[in-house]
């Protein structure tokens, strides 16, 4: 074990740590010296090293070093005002490069937790690398409170209080108490009958003080699990009190986060903030001038209880659901018989039947009802009756279909076996009447409750026919008889290739589909008919006979609304709550919208997204079928927060549609509101000076306002910032957003600068939620971590460690604690590596840095580490970044290190690994690496300004030719310990197995005869990017191999047999490492490059002589004869051995 030289810096900053927690510094240095020494300072100690549990206390030791020096940087960045931002004064982006990153701002109802803070990692990690490569850097961040979450909460916040009390005692509450003390009156369990949970899995089971704070079913507990103490907590019923709360606790912890964001760009939305509400009055003026708002009766998921819609953001769940669209099918109640009696003399009588294939009705057998469902008689226009579902008939009354809206009126209540024999006469059906019959597959939460039924087209109405024609007890069962079902048959009604013209019977015969109970079956069934019979069936009954299905569908659905025989009617898609807690309709409102889906908005939308880099063709893709089918959007609300519509004072914006171009406001919003995110000073502009006038010179780059207030000089540099930092050049967002927020700011962008497409987005980068230790994250569960929380536990720079290390694309990444406590220990280990390094006594060696080989190959694995690290973070591939700059780099170094041997490491290359690591990590660890730069090595200036390493271009055949030497030793070992192993004999015990002293290596200079056929056919088939070969190759490569005389005598079958599994190992070697496999000769020698490492080889693998031959040398031939070694079986790249041992007395075998 070797001491800690150097380590006096670490000792500081302990002593500092100490004097903060007002304890003796030497005590608490020592004990905290001596847990850093214990773990860290063995003759191995690196930064790759893999590292065993070491304990609670140890790794707070560390994690609390790092919380210090994280304290630390940040008040010097801070005091250096490092990450503010301003155009420079020519507001030349060629001269200055730019980069604009932003975040969409976080809603302003709770804490932010780790979820935010992964994605909020993406941008941070890239604009620290576009900062450290040069470019003036604006990361701004804001805080969203616009729409209805946060006055939902305050208002649940005060119905709780009123009706519970305060402070309140909630129902379960009362239960739980009563569960405790019937659990403290029962005996323990037996000692060791528990069995132990693995203690490294999550577990749903929550601690005490954790159990105190609720389930978070109540907005009482909810807050109380964000640590507001219970007598604060009644002041949140204010919906201004959440305004001023939560923003600055967002902006803390962000801070402490690490992100460079310039904080004097902050604000928060709706009309608290006048600055920001004057900006978002001038957009819709903007984009009502365009024409893209206007006013019209339009379907909307609709909150009965807000009395007004409800957009995404208003949801409590249901995100991203949107109105579907059905035909009520009117089948009239030809006999009124049981409890449908009672109903004489009121009206006439109609089932509602929704459905989205109204073109089947001539195919109709039977009407379906579910026996035990609830139903109702509801009162309808001009004087009907209509039986649905209650969810129903509330969803019509809001679509003024009902006498008095939002209120239907409920004649008689009814069960679907009151319904079941009832005949109806519906439209198009070729019969004059058909029965009601019971189904057992119904959902009443879909549709009405009432489905038509057309076995023809429908497997699951002809199983459920059938089951009923060849089940007697089943129609016993629910009082069906026979004369209802029996007489039914199948009617033909479409064509459709493949299939016939009774799709449904075929495909369920060529399924072996026998009852309406094969749920997995039938599914699949109906996958493959419906959308083949829409598509390509043809009519062959009716007025449309020969025409398409897709032709004639809207026009049949049409003549049936138009004589009254049917009715367009819409639910959600599927259930929707508000914040509110109540179940949302559709409801046709009349309102202001977004004319989202407009043909010439959409085209130059396509545009936009078609120049914009999404890093990821899922990306894109997600995009192009939102904006295939987006349409018209609700963009106003009755009340909530926000901003008043400035032409319709009446609404307020919704909370997605003053959030589409705030990007813009960032920048001049320093400016305008002077630091304070509220915009509360006044002093400079006052809100009433931003006229439409003013933002239109400002953003749009109109004529200066003539009457204008406001000072020349201030105007121009306003739109100076504007036009510096615009357009954004990178958004970073969760998946989520881009059916809603991320589709509209592209919308938005391209209205408001229609004539100047320079100000379009210029790249979007989207994310999958965050996992928390493989599960998903949820405050009911206890597994969740509040940002804070999380930066106590493990540091801001473990905990971006383990953010970079959880995932890049669109799936679901995970953070893992244990990723975040390695890193801990990680970090602080290289300090001390480093320091070691920086200290006199380190027997670092001098002189020239390229005597060894193994000078060579770390100088060239610091190069490589450069470019891979670069390439990783220009693509925002951050895991990668993080393998290439601290996984691979550090293996390098330990490879370094013991190939250097007695010699020791060359002090020049040592330090050069010390500078470009830190930089390679800064984005990742930034207060470390700043630590590093200016208290370790003493660096001028800031490091996350100190320009990201340069290095020359990586010698790839150097690469490749360590990778061999790092390959070739394991494989000795291998082959040393087994030629070492004792012979497997029964017996008594022999003698000891004899030692391994000397190897002979047998090396191949290059493939010969087939073989380099076979590769000459493989390398031009294969493809590089997608790692993958030609159609042809297997035949090509047979072809290939038939050149050589050795091989062109045998029969196919021998052939194959010969070739192929070379040929197959070649390819699956190639979609592994890559084309240069498939080289006929390495562009190295073998021979030079195992001579040039034998002090290393042998020093590793504990020989007494290595030595290495060229298989077609003269004499090599009777060397390995002599070491009993096949070379026939040498390769390029993979050698053949021979060993010399030693009996256990020393003599020579």
């Amino acid at each position: 074990m070797r001491s800690c030289r150097g380590s006096g810096r670490i000792l500081g900053w302990l002593n500092l740590l100490a004097e903060q927690r007002s304890l003796d510094t030497s005590t608490f240095r020592n004990h905290y010296c001596y847990k850093i020494r214990s773990g860290i300072c063995s003759a191995h100690m690196t930064s790759t090293s893999a590292a065993a549990p070491e304990g609670a206390k140890e790794n707070r030791a560390r994690r609390d070093l790092l919380l210090s020096i994280q304290g630390q940087v940040q008040k010097l960045w801070e005091e250096q005002k490092i990450f503010q931002a301003d155009a420079p004064l020519d507001g030349d982006a060629e001269l200055h490069p730019k980069f604009f990153g932003n975040f969409p701002y976080p809603y302003m109802n709770g804490l932010l937790h780790l979820g935010h803070a992964f994605s909020l990692s993406k941008l941070e990690f890239k604009a620290a690398y576009e900062r450290l490569s040069g470019k003036n850097v604006l990361f701004p961040q804001a805080f969203h409170c616009t729409g209805m979450p946060i006055k939902a909460c305050a208002d649940k916040l005060d119905r709780e209080l009123r009706t519970y009390g305060c402070p309140p005692v909630f129902p379960q509450e009362e239960a739980a108490n009563e569960d405790t003390d019937q659990a403290a009156a029962t005996p323990a369990a037996p000692a060791g009958g528990e069995v132990k949970a693995d203690p490294t899995k999550f577990s749903g089971k929550k601690s005490k003080a954790a159990a105190k704070k609720g389930t978070g079913a109540y907005q009482y507990q909810i807050l109380r699990q964000s640590g507001i103490p219970d007598d604060q907590i009644p002041e949140f019923r204010d919906s201004g009190h959440w305004l001023n709360f939560f923003p600055p606790l967002a902006q803390r912890d962000i801070t402490a986060m690490g992100c460079g964001v310039d904080w004097r760009r902050a604000f928060i939305t709706t009309d608290v903030n006048p600055y920001y509400d004057s900006f978002v009055a001038w957009q819709f003026w903007t984009l009502y001038r365009a024409g893209k708002v206007i006013k019209d009766k339009r379907y909307a998921v609709y909150s009965p209880l807000d009395g007004q819609p409800c957009a995404d953001h208003d949801r409590a769940s249901g995100e991203g659901a949107g109105p579907q669209e059905y035909t009520l099918i009117k089948m009239e109640a030809l006999e009124l018989n049981g409890k449908l009696a009672e109903l004489a003399g009121k009206g006439r009588v109609f089932l509602l039947a929704a459905t989205l294939r109204p073109e089947t009705m001539y195919g109709q057998t039977n009407c379906w009802v579910l026996p035990e469902g609830n139903y109702g008689a509801f009162r309808g226009l001009n004087d009907e009756i209509w039986i649905c579902t209650q969810r129903a008939a509330l969803n019509l009354s809001y679509q003024e279909r009902t006498p008095v809206r939002g209120q239907p009126e409920l004649l008689l209540e009814l069960t679907g076996q009151d319904l079941i024999g009832t005949p109806v006469g519906s439209p198009n059906c070729p019969h004059p009447h058909v029965y009601v019959l019971p189904l057992l597959t119904i959902l009443t939460n879909k549709g009405t409750g009432v489905v038509t039924s057309v076995p023809s087209d429908s497997p699951d109405d002809y199983t459920a026919l059938m089951d009923l024609k060849k089940k007697p007890k089943l129609r016993e069962k629910y009082g069906v008889k026979d004369e209802w079902v029996l007489p039914f048959e199948v009617i033909p009604i479409i064509e459709i290739p493949g299939f016939g013209i009774t799709a449904a019977v075929k495909v369920c015969e060529d399924l072996k589909i026998t009852s309406q109970n094969d749920t997995v079956k039938l599914a699949e069934a109906k996958q493959q008919v419906y959308l083949k019979g829409f598509t390509d069936g043809v009519m062959i009954v009716g007025p449309y006979s020969g025409r398409k299905v897709s032709e004639v569908k809207p026009v049949i659905r049409e003549e049936m609304v138009a004589d009254s025989r049917a009715m367009i009617y819409s639910e959600p898609e599927r259930q929707v709550i508000s914040r509110s807690g109540d179940e949302c309709v559709v409801a046709l409102t009349d309102q202001w919208y977004m004319t989202y889906g407009e043909e010439e908005w959409a085209n130059a939308t396509r545009e936009a997204l078609a120049r914009i880099e999404t890093y990821s063709d899922d990306t894109r893709n997600q995009f192009q079928h939102c904006l295939g089918w987006l349409q018209q959007w609700a963009c106003s609300r009755s009340f909530g927060l926000g901003t008043r519509l400035p032409w319709d004072p009446q609404y307020l914006i919704e909370s997605l549609s003053d959030s589409t171009i705030y990007m813009a406001y960032y920048t001049v919003a320093h400016i305008l509101q002077k630091g304070d995110m509220y915009g509360t000073d006044h002093s400079g502009i006052a809100p009433e000076q931003l006229t439409p006038e003013v933002w239109d010179y400002i953003f749009l780059g109109k004529d200066a306002p003539k009457d204008s207030t406001i000072s020349p000089d201030v105007l121009d540099t306003m739109r100076r910032e504007f036009e510096y930092w615009y357009p954004f050049d990178l958004r970073v967002s969760g998946k989520d957003l881009i059916q809603n927020h991320l589709t509209f700011a592209l919308y938005n962008h391209t209205a408001v600068w229609a004539s100047d497409q320079s100000k379009w987005p210029r790249a979007i980068r989207c994310n999958g939620h965050l996992l928390l230790n493989s599960e998903k994250m949820s405050k009911s569960t206890g597994n969740f971590k509040t940002l804070q929380e999380a930066i106590q536990e493990f540091s801001a720079d473990a905990m971006r460690w383990a953010l970079a290390d959880a995932g890049d694309g669109l799936d679901d990444a995970n953070f893992e604690t244990t990723t975040a406590n390695a890193a801990i220990l990680r970090i602080t280990r290289e300090l001390t590596w480093i320091e070691e390094c920086l200290s006199p006594a380190s027997g670092l060696r001098e002189g020239p840095s390229d005597v060894l080989l193994a000078d060579r190959v770390f100088s060239n694995a610091i190069n490589a580490a450069i470019a891979a690290t670069r390439d990783a973070y220009e693509r925002m591939a951050f895991r990668e970044a993080l393998k290439a700059a601290a996984y691979d780099l550090g293996n390098a170094r330990d490879i370094y290190r013991l190939a250097c041997g007695p010699d020791g490491m060359h002090r020049g290359l040592v330090m050069r690994f010390i500078e470009v690591s830190t930089l390679l990590l800064l984005p990742f660890t930034p207060h470390t690496a700043e630590h590093i730069w200016r208290n370790l090595l003493k660096r001028e200036g800031a490091a996350v300004t100190a320009g990201f390493p340069v290095g020359a271009p990586p010698d790839t055949i150097l690469q490749r030719a360590a990778a061999y030497i790092e390959d070739l030793i394991p494989s000795l070992r291998k082959a040393i310990a087994k030629a070492e192993a004792p012979p497997k004999k029964k017996g008594p015990a022999t003698a000891p197995p004899p030692r391994v002293v000397a190897v002979h290596v047998f090396v191949s200079e290059r493939f010969i005869g087939w073989q380099e056929q076979v590769l000459g056919a493989l390398a031009p088939r294969f493809n590089s990017k997608t790692r993958t070969f030609a159609e042809d190759t297997n035949a090509a490569v047979l072809e290939a191999a038939k050149q050589d005389p050795a091989v062109s005598s045998l029969g196919e079958k021998q052939l194959k047999q010969a070739v192929m599994p070379f040929a197959k190992y070649k390819m699956e070697e190639a979609a592994a490492a890559g084309p240069q496999v498939l080289d006929v000769k390495l562009p190295f020698s073998e021979v030079a490059i195992i001579n040039d490492s034998m002090a290393y080889l042998l020093r590793s693998l504990k020989l007494d002589a290595l030595h290495v031959h060229l298989v077609t040398n003269p004499g090599v031939s009777e060397v390995a004869a002599g070491v009993k070694a096949d070379t026939t079986g040498a390769y390029p790249a993979s050698p053949v051995f021979g060993f010399v041992t030693a009996a256990a007395d020393g003599t020579a075998q």
